[in-house]
């Protein structure tokens, strides 16, 4: 049986580039994302083209229902998972100063970068348990999709930059508590990259870049990124659980 790997947010940008180079290295996919199917079909025949099975499951991460019934599909489809990859993010709507900034959007935020993939882990890292315990050759891992907003401030963005910090204390957390059943969890940490997310700053980003805000002078692509979660999941990095692995150019090297 080829492995299975749930892909949240996986039919656009960063996700559909991870999407991607799963199908290439042979793993069956679910891709969830919020789009209705009709939206995506291409999306899925892109993937389906490259010889993995896919599973569409259409959901938002931040509402419980969503999450519940998107490990059931997975569940009921195909019987295993070895791979979560916590990709799904949103960007605040509106930029705004942390001293303007409202409640609203940081509760928006909040929901979907930390809590939903929290809670997410949490049902799929039970369901790994079981099935390790189960089939004592079974491997799984899961893989969190952070940002170097993990560390870099970005005061007009301060409810992102906080969930993605959460979510990489959320790494270790799972990785010290799945330690015992050998499941290993690791934390991606993209810096700048090519997706419809950073279209609206290109030019911004454009001039940083050429500046040398990053060690390679190039924006990051989507495959860039995939390729580093398919050695992850291939079990390539099986004694690093717990830590972050970059994927941002060099951006974040400290430089005098």
């Amino acid at each position: 049986m080829k492995r299975v790997a749930l892909i949240t947010g996986g039919t656009r940008g960063i996700g559909f580039g991870i999407a991607t180079q799963l199908a290439k290295e042979g793993f069956d996919l679910a891709v969830n994302g919020t789009r209705p199917e009709e939206a995506v079909q291409s999306t899925i025949d892109e993937l389906k083209a490259l010889g993995a099975a896919v599973l569409y499951c259409r959901g938002s991460i931040a509402a419980a229902t969503d999450r519940k019934n998107m490990i059931e599909r997975v569940r009921k489809h195909y019987g295993a998972l070895h791979v979560l990859v916590n990709n799904a993010g949103i960007a605040p709507r509106e930029r705004r100063d942390i001293l303007e900034a409202t409640e609203e959007s940081y509760d928006e935020v909040m929901s979907t970068n930390l809590k939903g993939c929290y809670f997410l882990t949490q049902q799929a890292a039970n369901w790994m348990i079981a099935q390790k315990q189960s089939d004592a050759g079974f491997t799984g891992c899961i893989i969190n999709v952070s940002s170097i907003s993990a560390t870099v401030a970005s005061v007009n963005r301060g409810e992102y930059c906080l969930s993605k910090a959460g979510l990489s204390m959320a790494t270790q957390l799972f990785a010290v508590r799945l330690g015992e059943f050998n499941i290993p969890v690791y934390e991606v940490r993209p810096g700048i990259i090519r997706t419809d997310m950073t279209a609206g700053v290109t030019e911004k980003y454009d001039k940083l870049i050429a500046d040398g805000l990053c060690i390679q002078q190039r924006w990051g692509e989507p495959a860039d990124v995939g390729k580093v979660v398919a050695s992850l999941a291939n079990g390539q990095f099986m004694y690093s659980t717990g830590q972050v692995i970059m994927v941002d150019g060099g951006l974040t090297v400290p430089r005098l």
